[in-house]
């Protein structure tokens, strides 16, 4: 990362705050009138053409001001921006409005943050779902219907719940179905569905060898159930990008559209990756539908796991101190709920 001057930063911060606020090319009198009325406006333009030079500042119009670049925007948010927090009334206000109460108010506390992120910030918000394959057994329940019909009912510790019918071979009493129920939950209890291999199922059927068929009914089904990669992405204020006015024009309004009807393309970008949180801007997100957006993503945990994501989906001209600070906020909010709850 190159390193600017003094003057340059405050330049480049002025230029990215009134670009943000007005959405119109930043010229040097606006500048010199409004942030750093000890510098002339001629001194401003030399140093606005210098860092055009650098690549920091782009000129849209001939004649007119300047704007950031994406490069710019980098610039900003890693070496200059200061992260603009919520205050504490607000912070009180978001966790009482995330407070759940059971473990079976798992979606309803995600679609809850989905709609909060999108009122607070007035972008496009999205939440990522726990995925079952990441998450451990915490109990498995089976319950008997009939002589030959069982609903196993999986809870993992990560809040989701599967319920699954099994036909059995053979039928079973209630005697039949407590015995099941204390191994399997003796065996597979914090395991993964990756953990669960030849060894371990070997090792339970050596437990109820009177049960193989059932249990080879019941394991079989309750795998495939888990093994799916079922994460979903919520979504909340799909439409209000369009009340910036970069978005009236048609064909970046139609990528944007286009981006958010990708279901695939949108649990990918808000997949998580290395990084507990991560801003990208304009060309970094690496897909042509999404060149005109930036999007800022942070990780939750259930049972100190990372477990899912919640981002925002913005213009490159958003409030980066502000959605930085708010989805931090948020992100840590969502931490301490889940390690209450769950």
């Amino acid at each position: 990362m190159m390193e600017l001057g003094d003057r340059k930063k405050k330049i480049l911060k002025a230029i990215v705050t009134d670009y943000i606020e007005t959405a119109e090319p930043v010229g040097s009198r606006t500048i010199a009138k409004k942030y750093l009325t000890d510098i002339s406006p001629a001194t401003i333009r030399n140093e606005m053409a210098d860092l055009e030079d650098l690549g920091l500042l782009e000129q849209p119009h001939t004649s007119a001001g300047r704007i950031p670049s994406d490069r710019g925007y980098r610039y900003y948010v890693d070496q200059i921006m200061e992260v603009k927090y919520p205050s504490p009334q607000e912070i009180e206000k978001i966790k009482y409005m995330l407070q759940i109460q059971t473990i079976n108010e798992l979606d309803k506390i995600i679609k809850r943050t989905t709609k909060l992120l999108s009122d607070i910030t007035k972008y496009t918000s999205a939440v990522l779902t726990p995925s079952v394959r990441k998450s451990s057994i915490r109990s498995l329940q089976l319950i008997r219907v009939s002589d030959y019909d069982i609903v196993a009912v999986v809870v993992t510790d990560t809040g989701i719940i599967k319920n699954v019918v099994i036909k059995s071979p053979n039928a079973v009493d209630d005697a039949k179905i407590l015995k099941l129920n204390n191994i399997l939950n003796d065996k597979l209890s914090g395991l993964t569905i990756n953990d669960i291999g030849l060894t371990v199922i070997s090792d339970i059927q050596s437990h109820m060898r009177e049960y193989s068929e059932i249990f080879s009914a019941i394991i079989s089904v309750v795998y495939e159930s888990l093994k799916e990669d079922d994460s979903e992405i919520y979504l909340e204020g799909t439409t209000n990008i369009f009340d910036y006015p970069e978005y009236d024009d048609k064909d970046k309004a139609r990528r944007f559209l286009s981006f958010i009807e990708d279901k695939k393309l949108l649990t990918n970008v808000f997949s998580e990756d290395e990084n507990d949180f991560c801003v990208s801007i304009g060309c970094e997100n690496g897909n042509e539908k999404i060149k005109d957006c930036s999007i800022v993503k942070a990780t939750y945990n259930i049972a100190d796991k990372t477990v899912g994501t919640i981002g925002i989906i913005g213009p490159k001209r958003m409030d980066y101190a502000r959605v930085v600070g708010i989805l931090k906020s948020i992100s840590n909010i969502l931490n301490e709920v889940f390690e209450k709850t769950l």
